[in-house]
């Protein structure tokens, strides 16, 4: 109960730091929030066997804390000295993870992520302490859904920290707000005040198809050796597959998938916006080897999220009607075939089950647990205990949840759904802000541009790779808890309410 009452704590801090302006005290909420993260989770994982090992090795966790903090040291000197690097080090430190063992299973942690954040709350509060803390100046305020956005990222965490009073399984939850929440909340606040002028937008591209090339590479060198790096799961799976699937330097093929989808969405985005070129040749090579790249991951939910970022792309740059007008046909002809077809074509539940890997059963069991407790549901992290415990019994072969809104439902009940469902579509209304004035698909001028808020491309790239990670959210879950979702919110948040002068970095 202290734990949960601290992660509270913890999580408000975290509110400070998304909804304060530049200022000392946001500086000190976010240190505050960084370091109560390391204590709740060694206080959760006290007996468990990699903190029993510190505790038993004075000597180790000597080493282990100086060289975590002089990281972190370096990493904030460098930051406070050349404040654009912060947000190129987030892009860089985003797809790398490290197995660690956590609660007695194995986890892949954000590690050089949670040390950029590290770096970059240090460099704040040395800039605030120093007094160059300069008040940012929005040239376009959000009004209507879109400023209730930052406030309702704010609910999002402390509902989540709050349901860990009562949640049936405290300690997943709380690795998932420490590991996921708090953190990516600060690198939001961080994010969310970058001035990005052409130069750096540039500068993002590049470091994102630098990043998926190289992964990329490594996921063709798998393919043609028929070796992965790692992950038991997968590489059992290939033996018994006609098909080989590849990870990269991710730990699943559908993230690496979902990665490799959105760099796709964003170089296609430049390459609507950018007029015949020399470097459109190029990244029309780079999005051809990307897709060949994406192929080998074999992810449905990838392949998937990423039309969903093209078709974004297309009603923004030609035209939503005819879009939607598409996308209308396609319903009804569905609607038609199951109807004419339907004694034809036998659906086998079971064998859908299978084909989706147990996810058909997730579902439904995940729509129990919300009908068990729909108010405020079993509590956060709890879906995986719940559905072992009260629908598919001990020995179930898949029991995390696939699926963003049945997860929310289950754990967080109608109270976490309507935060969740508020939230995405002020999400929309902050992205979009202004859209009708410089998108050719609502009516706007082949070449618009709104001097007060970011380049067309840019904004329509956030929004297309947003509506691809929302779409992959449905199949695979992973919103809050992926930093891509708040550094995409963040980006495309700040280019629609440029600040001219700003504190982070």
């Amino acid at each position: 109960m202290i734990a949960a009452l601290v992660s509270i704590v913890a999580a408000c801090a975290v509110a400070v730091a998304i909804l304060d302006k530049p200022s000392m005290r946001r500086s000190v909420a976010m240190t505050i929030a960084a370091v109560l993260v390391p204590v709740l989770i060694a206080g959760d994982q006290w007996d468990s066997g990699p903190i029993t090992e510190l505790r038993n090795s004075p000597g180790l966790l000597t080493v282990a804390v100086i060289l975590g903090l002089g990281l972190v040291g370096l990493l904030a000197w460098a930051i406070d000295r050349w404040p654009v690097i912060f947000p190129v080090l987030v892009l860089i430190a985003l797809p790398f993870r490290v197995p660690l063992n956590v609660g007695g299973e194995d986890a892949n942690l954000l590690v050089p992520l949670y040390l950029v954040m590290g770096g970059g709350v240090l460099a704040s509060l040395i800039r605030a302490r120093r007094g160059d803390l300069l008040p940012n100046t929005p040239t376009v305020l959000p009004t209507g859904l879109a400023r209730w956005m930052k406030p309702l990222l704010a609910a999002a965490v402390i509902l989540y920290a709050l349901g860990l009073l009562y949640s049936d399984d405290r300690s997943t939850g709380l690795q998932n707000l420490c590991f996921f929440l708090i953190p990516f909340g600060v690198i939001f606040a961080l994010m969310a005040e970058v001035e990005w002028t052409k130069k750096r937008l540039r500068i993002l591209l590049g470091v994102v198809v630098g990043l998926a090339l190289v992964c990329a590479f490594v996921g063709f060198v798998e393919y043609a050796t028929r070796d992965l790096l790692w992950n038991q799961v997968v590489i059992r799976s290939n033996d018994f597959h006609v098909y080989f699937r590849v990870n990269s330097l991710f730990w699943d093929p559908n993230v690496y998938g979902r990665y490799l989808a959105l760099a796709i969405t964003m170089v296609a985005a430049a390459l609507l916006w950018a007029r015949p070129n020399r470097e459109s040749v190029i990244l029309a090579v780079v999005s051809g080897v990307l897709w060949l790249a994406l192929m080998t991951t074999y992810s449905q939910s990838s392949f998937i999220a990423l039309i969903a970022g093209l078709v974004t792309l297309v009603a923004l740059r030609w035209s939503l009607k005819w879009v939607v007008a598409g996308m209308a046909a396609m319903v009804v002809a569905v609607v038609l075939f199951g109807t004419f077809a339907g004694g034809l074509v036998k659906l086998d539940l079971g064998a859908i089950n299978k084909q989706t890997s147990g996810r058909a059963n997730l579902v439904s069991g995940g729509l129990d647990l919300f009908e068990a407790r729909p108010v405020y549901g079993y509590g956060p992290g709890s879906f995986s205990f719940a559905f072992k415990r009260d629908v598919a019994g001990p020995d179930a072969p898949v029991t995390e949840s696939h699926t963003e809104p049945i997860t929310v439902g289950a754990e967080q009940g109608l109270i976490g759904l309507a935060i969740y469902v508020a939230l995405i579509l002020s999400i929309f209304a902050a992205l979009m802000a202004g859209f009708r004035k410089v998108m050719p698909g609502l009516g706007a001028a082949s070449r618009s541009y709104d001097p007060d808020r970011g380049p067309p491309a840019a904004r329509a790239a956030m929004l297309a790779a947003f509506v691809a990670v929302l779409v992959h959210t449905l199949t695979y879950a992973g919103f809050l808890d992926d930093p891509v979702t708040w550094v995409l919110i963040a980006i495309g948040y700040s280019l629609a309410f440029p600040c001219r002068a700003t504190s982070a970095a």
